[in-house]
């Protein structure tokens, strides 16, 4: 092991600069000449827009552009594309409605961006911002995933009049049928999960340049995905060869999936910029990002678990209507199929069935964040185990060790169809309980009871698929004077790539680390990337070269 490397304890690369004030975060850049952003949104989480004034917001001091949807129409410009791919029920495509950056007829959730005031300060545009006249007539509209599947609910989009953007099913669903049919022991549950969102430490936030000699877009921001949000931007919004767009990403502050959708505020200031002439800031206030950030979970659960009479397991079925909200994000359709192994959990389950519904409703779309399905998966299976050990009267780590498959048997394929190559779940499971002394709760329980208080004991043994196998990229340039400088297409937003990166390539090559330099986060630097999320930039792009 040397000094800096694999191993050794060392200190945070980037530590000391961003404790100091060396931080280069959004608001540490600055342009000549920089105009600020606002956006007027919607009210209403569905409503027809009948008409809208900006007239009086165009004439008010310090404004240099109001923009709306029907100007966005007029340029041509193309929409924000889902990356995922689907199916409906009947085998055709998914519904992927379009998601201009400005809309223009109909709002379909409160936040929904309806138009984009740029002035010479954030205070004249927002003055600005509440002179637009908007004429909404309110529509119904359904906002939870039971009210969109609703008979005779309301269709979000009229060319999808049952809401269900896509179905998926994975496992076999007769064997599961005929193991709960004649099962002694079936427990059955409905589960609500709630909507959840991030909130970073820094907002959302963006800067766009358009130098209009060579017809080229900048954008500053804080993304996890650049090169991804590069080629979307070319692409499908302005239709110009990828070489015209260039995202540069600084320092991050903070983010577990909620920055790598692809917003309408990353092309509203750069479509304003090439309007006015002039760079254009826009930050999300924190009310706003609560409503505007993607959201997350938002699911609703039908299960049932079979057991037989010793409390084996025999089948497990899972029913799951995903809310998608009004638009798909970018990987929208991603978290409710993207972790189905982790229904089948630790266990040697023999049949599983699961059955899963993306819903369009009235609401902020949901994309990935924090585990991107597997926390609703464990808790739903985890939920059932524990349900099931007071119907059968068994201890809840006895149930879950009589069904956990053991060492001997791996390499073990899940009646899902995931391999599992190595592990030792009982001995993971028996070490949490003996260092969290659960042989001694019953103790703990009673003394606490004679103080007028409740103590519970929960624990879960669980697994999630992670470190996505997509194509990265890391690229080092050797100077003359033997310095290296690393660059990587992963995007640290707290992670400490920095130190990381670092130390396998001081133990690799045996170089010094302060004679490394980290570069990341500038499409024009760095070949090639996919971002950071899933727990993958060190297992794909820092994975040191076989020798």
């Amino acid at each position: 092991m040397t000094a800096n490397g694999i191993g050794a304890p060392v200190v945070r690369a980037d530590d000391r600069r961003l404790l100091t004030g060396g931080g280069r975060y959004l608001d540490d850049i600055a342009f000549p000449g920089l105009a600020h952003g606002v956006v007027l949104r919607s009210p209403h989480p569905h409503a027809a827009i009948a008409g809208i004034d900006t007239a009086e917001a165009a004439r008010m001091p310090g404004v240099l552009a109001v923009l709306d949807g029907r100007g966005w129409d007029a340029d041509g410009h193309g929409f924000l594309p889902c990356e995922d791919k689907r199916s409906r029920p009947d085998g055709t495509p998914m519904i992927d409605p379009p998601r201009p950056a400005l809309v223009r007829d109909r709002v379909r959730f409160v936040g929904d961006p309806v138009a984009f005031v740029v002035g010479e300060t954030v205070e004249c545009a927002m003055d600005a911002a509440e002179r637009i006249a908007v004429e909404y007539r309110p529509l119904p509209s359904v906002t939870t995933t039971e009210q969109a599947l609703g008979a005779d609910a309301p269709a979000v989009w009229t060319f999808c009049p049952d809401n269900v953007a896509f179905a998926h099913e994975e496992g076999d669903a007769a064997a599961v049928a005929a193991a709960l049919e004649s099962a002694p022991h079936v427990i059955r549950r409905r589960f609500a999960i709630n909507r959840i969102t991030g909130a970073m430490m820094e907002p959302r936030g963006c800067v766009g340049f358009f130098d209009a000699h060579d017809g080229r877009y900048t954008l500053h921001s804080g993304v996890q995905n650049p090169h991804t949000l590069r080629r979307d931007l070319a692409q499908a919004v302005f239709g110009v060869a990828e070489s015209r767009v260039r995202v540069v990403c600084g320092d991050i502050g903070g983010s577990f999936g909620t920055r790598g959708p692809n917003y309408p505020e990353l092309v509203l200031v750069l479509w304003a910029a090439r309007k006015i002439g002039r760079p254009v800031k826009w930050v999300s206030s924190r009310s706003e990002g609560l409503a505007t950030d993607d959201h997350a979970r938002e699911c609703a659960t039908e299960a049932a678990l079979a057991l037989d009479r010793d409390g084996r397991f025999l089948a497990l079925r899972v029913s799951t209507d995903a809310n998608l909200g009004a638009y798909l994000s970018t990987r929208g359709p991603r978290p409710p199929v993207g972790n189905l192994g982790t229904l089948a959990g630790v266990y040697r389950t023999p049949a599983v069935h699961v059955a899963v519904r993306g819903v369009h409703s009235h609401t902020t779309p949901t994309s990935p964040y924090r585990g991107s399905g597997a926390p609703e998966a464990a808790f739903v299976l985890e939920r059932l185990v524990d349900l099931a050990s007071r119907e059968l009267g068994m201890p809840a780590a006895e149930l879950r060790l009589i069904n956990t498959v053991t060492p001997d048997r791996m390499p073990w394929t899940n009646a899902l169809g995931y391999v599992y190559d190595c592990g030792d779940f009982p001995a993971n499971l028996g070490r949490a309980l003996d260092e969290a002394d659960h042989a001694g709760f019953a103790a703990r329980r009673r003394e606490a009871e004679g103080r007028g208080r409740l103590r519970g004991f929960g624990f879960a043994n669980t697994v999630k698929k992670t470190s996505t196998p997509i194509v990265e990229t890391a690229e080092i340039r050797v100077d003359p004077s033997g310095g290296l400088t690393l660059m990587t297409g992963t995007v640290d937003h707290g992670q400490g790539h920095a130190t990381i990166f670092r130390q396998i390539l001081c133990a690799c090559l045996g170089v010094a680390a302060g004679d490394i330099r980290f570069v990341q986060g500038d499409t024009d630097l760095v070949a090639h990337g996919r971002g950071t999320f899933n727990s993958r930039s060190t297992g794909r792009s820092a994975s040191p070269p076989t020798r």
